[in-house]
């Protein structure tokens, strides 16, 4: 693409996302005092590029998948808040008796309002619970149950079918190791403590040590990724979006919603606090959905943030509302 087809793909964009109407080469021509021979020969191209396409029930066009992730990526520019916007924000973050947790919900809640899509805040119940004990429950000859307590009374208990050349002793006696050396350890922190403190030691006193390191390192993991709390807000905005207009759309879109595992997967908590962006098939509802993700590590506590919201979305509001909620919780 040339920069005028760039600009004319950003104004196609812009425009249906406000709209909800077809792009034609009329109110395309006005903005850019061009000829509209001038302006269908540059859709035209933008169409075989694949940025674009026609929509089957009026002769003017809509962004593609492609168009959409190109326009993200490379036109996109976050939208500032209005004064409005950041009042309502800041009578949040400047709130000293909210915690951080409750106030990012706080603020996502008003994205929500702000945006008429779903927002989603994904932190993790576990992270202040502290490790009172790891028991090994065996089964039979190669099932075991391993037992994680906390000192507020969380209990997971995962079944786990032991690799070979696996020893239920060795098993036991890695639970007493870390019995004796992280009990009272934050749960965020037992994986890091493992790998450097722990593994070390079984390293010399257990022969097929790898194996019983994943074990205990996939039960303090599971732990912590199914005790995070999730906090869905605006599912009723969102489910007014002309999108989703039909009752297999809604009933499809509302059952994402409401289903935890699902919306844990796809708003994990990972290493990097960049957006991403999920168009289409991509954000594994459906071809006309999009989730935009950013995790966050504030003074120790990690969580995510999304919204949920047509493929149709108003990508640099959504931007720029959450760089300016995650930006002010780090000052608070």
């Amino acid at each position: 693409m040339d920069n005028r087809q760039k600009q004319l793909l950003k104004v196609i964009v812009e425009t249906y996302v406000k709209s909800v109407k077809p792009v034609g080469s009329k109110s395309l021509c006005e903005k850019f005092n061009l000829s509209s021979a001038t302006i269908r020969n540059e859709m035209a191209i933008l169409e075989d590029l694949g940025y674009i396409e026609k929509n089957h029930i009026s002769s003017g066009r809509i962004p593609s998948e492609k168009g959409y992730r190109y326009y993200v990526e490379n036109l996109m520019e976050p939208e500032k808040l209005n004064g409005s916007e950041m009042l309502k924000l800041q009578r949040v973050v400047k709130n000293q008796d909210l915690v951080l947790s409750d106030a990012i919900t706080k603020c996502m809640e008003i994205i929500s309002d702000l945006t008429n899509y779903a927002s989603i805040v994904l932190g993790s119940s576990s992270m202040d619970n502290l490790l009172k004990q790891v028991s090994i429950i065996p089964i039979d000859e190669n099932k075991i149950v391993a037992l994680v307590c906390t000192n507020t009374g969380l209990v997971e208990n995962k079944k786990f079918v032991l690799p070979e050349d696996t020893n239920v002793k060795e098993l036991i006696k890695t639970s007493e190791i870390i019995n004796k050396m992280l009990i009272g350890t934050p749960i965020k922190d037992v994986s890091e403590r493992l790998e450097f403190e722990i593994k070390p030691i079984i390293a010399q006193e257990i022969s097929n040590y790898e194996k019983v390191y994943n074990i205990f390192y996939n039960a303090f993991t599971d732990f912590v990724d199914e005790n995070a709390n999730v906090t869905v807000s605006g599912k009723a905005k969102v489910l007014e979006q002309p999108e989703y207009d039909n009752p297999d759309s809604i009933k499809k879109l509302a059952y994402k919603l409401e289903d935890e595992s699902f919306i844990k997967k796809v708003t994990s908590i990972d290493g990097s606090d960049e957006i991403k962006v999920y168009i289409g098939d991509e954000s594994q509802i459906d071809d006309n959905t999009t989730i935009v993700k950013r995790t966050y590590d504030i003074n120790g506590e990690k969580g995510s943030i999304a919204i949920i919201g047509p493929k149709r979305m108003d990508y640099a509001k959504v931007y720029g509302l959450l760089d300016y909620v995650l930006e002010q919780m780090k000052k608070k």
